[in-house]
């Protein structure tokens, strides 16, 4: 009985080690790695422990005998294993076992790698490459306590209390695609992943519309258009590369800090000259961001999404900082909805894992218009704004140039009780712009002067009064901002602003939560 057992062990394990060779072939064809290899890129060497390994062991030996494939672990990979020494949860689909498909025991599998996340507070790391539920078993897997809909109430539990990484290397189908949904960030590789509701063919069969996979529902279009991918890999092990770096900035749980490092100088200084006096001058603030952050450590998400925004982590002085920088070089740095959600989600995933802010301004304030204002421009922006207000870690914001409007609120203004607002030399702080305010408060004036020279004089006259109303000296005179700091010294008082502010209690009401504007 033992020796038969063995063998059959040894079976059941072997079935679980490799793909087939059709299996094989497949992955080499798209460019995609074994489901054991990404979990081996992922993991330290020797850390990983697998649970579940041995679901379907009884069909899948005995289809094995009979010259079929079987489904080996039911096609994921579950277990925990240490990213540079701190331990993870690890989900991992098999597409060579029905397509990475549900069943099941695939859905109690990853139910239970939720509630090991959830119980032992670690974070999760989801290796997606799925073609969804298998519909021949969804009475099994679908509706019941212990269904799918587990999987997505406990992934919302561990929001904010663990990190949620989604590397996406295959399809994410249907009800699967909130599993990418909930994480924090979501890592995907172009050319092969893919997050849908329902297959083009469905569309057309249901909606009547031919689209194909990569306009509806691939990696380029998500990091760009719809802002449900955050980072765009050229393959798997770079995939699985971004999110280990990604996981270095973060705590295992809420209830700790950002792991440290080693303090570096940052890739370049920053010099007068490098944020342009002329506000309607654009310039590319990722300089300004590579002066400010030790040298190569900007991990910046969403880069392709609303870029007139950027927002990622970085280093300072050898802990880890949350960006948040208006970019001028795109829309004038213009706020528009994308741009305002995309600020609010990196602000909430910062405060939720203790990692300070710093604000970068040069915004002109919210776009205007009908389409914007048709799109819930005042909701998106409230979104934000609330967002920054509800931040309890240290936040210092930097005026780099113009801070204009809702503009100034939305990247945590004096009023939003930062632990700082510094200005640079080329900084300007106003109800709007002063071509703008001289045309709202003298048009009728100004169209009533016929005289080309003199309505030239009236208009200059009006602008110089507005600029000496809001001008820096003047605002620092009376508190509105705290400190005046030259550029080559931002750095150093930003290390010195962040070091106090960890200090502070970490408190905003009391009360259940907020009712967000959504």
């Amino acid at each position: 009985m033992s020796e038969g057992f063995s063998d059959w062990l040894e079976q059941a394990q072997q079935a679980t080690a490799a793909p087939d060779d059709k299996g094989a072939a497949r992955l080499a064809a798209a460019g995609k790695l074994a489901v054991r290899e990404r979990v081996d890129l992922l993991c330290d060497p020797g850390s990983f422990v697998e649970d579940g390994r041995l679901a379907n062991a009884v069909t899948t030996v005995a289809k094995r005998e009979a010259g079929g494939s079987g489904l080996p672990a039911d096609g994921v990979v579950t277990g925990r294993g240490t990213v540079d020494g701190r331990p993870v949860v690890v989900v991992a689909n098999d597409p060579t076992v029905k397509a990475g498909s549900w069943g099941a025991r695939t859905v109690e599998k990853m139910v239970r790698a939720t509630e090991t996340a959830l119980r032992e507070e670690l974070p999760i790391v989801w290796l997606v490459d799925s073609a969804g539920a298998r519909i021949t078993d969804q009475v099994e897997l679908f509706p019941g306590r212990r269904g799918a809909g587990r999987i997505f109430h406990n992934q919302v539990a561990l929001s904010g209390r663990v990190p949620q990484v989604c590397c996406l290397f295959g399809p994410s189908a249907a009800g699967g695609a909130y599993v990418p949904s909930f994480c924090d960030i979501v890592i995907m590789v172009e050319g092969n992943a893919s997050m849908y509701l329902g297959s083009p063919r469905m569309a057309e069969m249901v909606v009547g519309e031919k689209v194909d996979l990569e306009q509806m529902g691939g990696a380029r279009m998500h990091c760009t258009v719809s802002g449900c991918g955050d980072v765009l890999a050229s393959d798997d092990a770079d995939a699985i590369e971004q999110a280990r770096l990604y996981l270095s900035y973060l705590p295992r749980t809420w209830r700790e800090d950002p792991p440290t490092y080693t303090a570096e100088p940052p890739a370049r200084e920053l010099r007068t000259g490098d944020v342009p006096a002329r506000e309607s001058e654009p310039f590319d603030v990722h300089g300004v961001i590579d002066a400010l952050v030790d040298g190569d450590s900007f991990f910046e998400v969403k880069e392709l999404f609303a870029p007139e925004l950027v927002v990622g982590f970085g280093r300072l002085d050898g802990r880890s900082v949350g960006i948040v920088a208006n970019n001028s070089a795109v829309k004038g740095g213009v706020l528009f909805g994308d741009s305002a959600d995309k600020a609010a989600r990196f602000i909430l995933l910062c405060d939720a894992f203790n990692v300070p802010l710093v604000y970068l301004a040069d915004v002109p304030g919210f776009m205007i218009g009908s389409d914007v204002e048709r799109a819930g421009i005042i909701r998106h922006g409230a979104k934000m704004v609330a967002a920054v207000s509800e931040a309890t870690v240290p936040q210092v914001s930097v005026v780099l140039r113009k801070a204009y409007g809702a503009g100034l609120y939305a990247m945590a203004g004096p009023g939003f009780a930062p632990n700082a607002c510094v200005a640079l030399p080329t900084a300007a702080i106003a109800v709007m712009g002063p071509e703008a305010a001289v045309n709202a408060v003298y048009a009728n004036r100004i169209a009533a002067i016929e005289d080309e020279a003199e309505r030239e004089a009236f208009v200059a006259a009006r602008r110089a009064e507005y600029l000496a109303d809001v001008d820096l000296r003047r605002l620092a005179s009376d508190l509105v901002i705290d400190a005046v700091v030259e550029p080559e010294d931002l750095r150093d008082d930003l290390v010195r602003r962040l070091a106090y502010g960890s200090r502070s209690r970490r408190e905003f009401s009391d009360r259940r939560h907020a009712v967000w504007p959504v």
